[in-house]
């Protein structure tokens, strides 16, 4: 049964408006994934097939798709950015209004949008004070079907040694491909975020929603090869899911 959702969010961040546009609009890659460009005028084509319908930089930017390309669970599907000024323009105050209609496993597909949102919005914070106008070298991919398993995410995070109950802003040595120092930015039951000096490494735990874990990367590195760090840590995250 088809029916309307809602996820609104606010938040304040070290950054002015004019960076948080930025990020928002052409900086994708750098915390969410890599989009086209908007059209930079109402009317104009935006990502996934979407129109702009709201266009005044650095203050307002919405886009609206019917049909969503490539998604059955939903059809209208709406993102609007709300950016003002704080502290003469030193920081910003960012709404974040994500709405549309779900066709099916309402509950299901809103949880999961939710919990998503406040986990992206995060990185983009982080984006915004680590890395931002650096333009990111972006990889994501998903684990082995059992990686759907209930525990599958305390599984990864108990391969990495990062502990559930490891609190945000901890320096620790993460096992992954290889073993490397990084300040855990983010950590709750169903997302793990790490932080280096090169980028971010973003672990969701999907299979809290019947899917499969899957890590997006983000190498602010210049010239990063990112399809080496890819092929490295598909293999890692697959072998941790071939231990007995």
């Amino acid at each position: 049964m088809s029916e309307e959702f809602e996820i609104a969010r606010e938040f304040e961040v070290d950054a002015p408006p004019e960076k948080v546009w930025e990020a928002i609009t052409t900086g994708s890659g750098g915390y969410l994934w890599p989009m086209e460009p908007p059209e930079p005028r109402v009317g104009g084509k935006g990502p996934f097939g979407s129109t702009v319908t709201a266009w005044n930089p650095p203050n307002r930017y919405t886009n609206r798709v019917e049909d969503v390309e490539g998604i059955s669970e939903q059809t209208l599907n709406q993102l609007d950015y709300t950016i003002e000024p704080r502290d003469e323009g030193r920081r910003a105050w960012v709404r974040y209004v994500h709405s549309g209609i779900f066709v099916d496993d309402w509950d299901n597909q809103y949880d999961g949008a939710a919990k998503h949102t406040d986990f992206y919005l995060h990185t983009l914070r982080e984006y915004l004070a680590h890395f931002a106008p650096r333009p990111a070298a972006f990889a994501t991919f998903d684990g082995p079907d059992a990686s759907k398993a209930a525990d599958a995410l305390a599984v990864v995070g108990r391969a990495l040694g990062v502990a559930e109950d490891v609190a945000a802003g901890t320096r620790l040595t993460v096992r992954g491909p290889d073993t490397f120092e990084a300040v855990v930015d983010f950590r709750n039951p169903y997302f793990i975020g790490l932080r280096t000096d090169r980028g971010l490494t973003r672990v969701f735990g999907r299979n809290h929603w019947g899917h499969p874990v899957g890590i997006s990367l983000h190498d602010f590195t210049p010239g990063a090869d990112i399809k080496e760090c890819e092929a490295a840590w598909q293999d890692w995250l697959n072998g941790v899911f071939s231990q007995p």
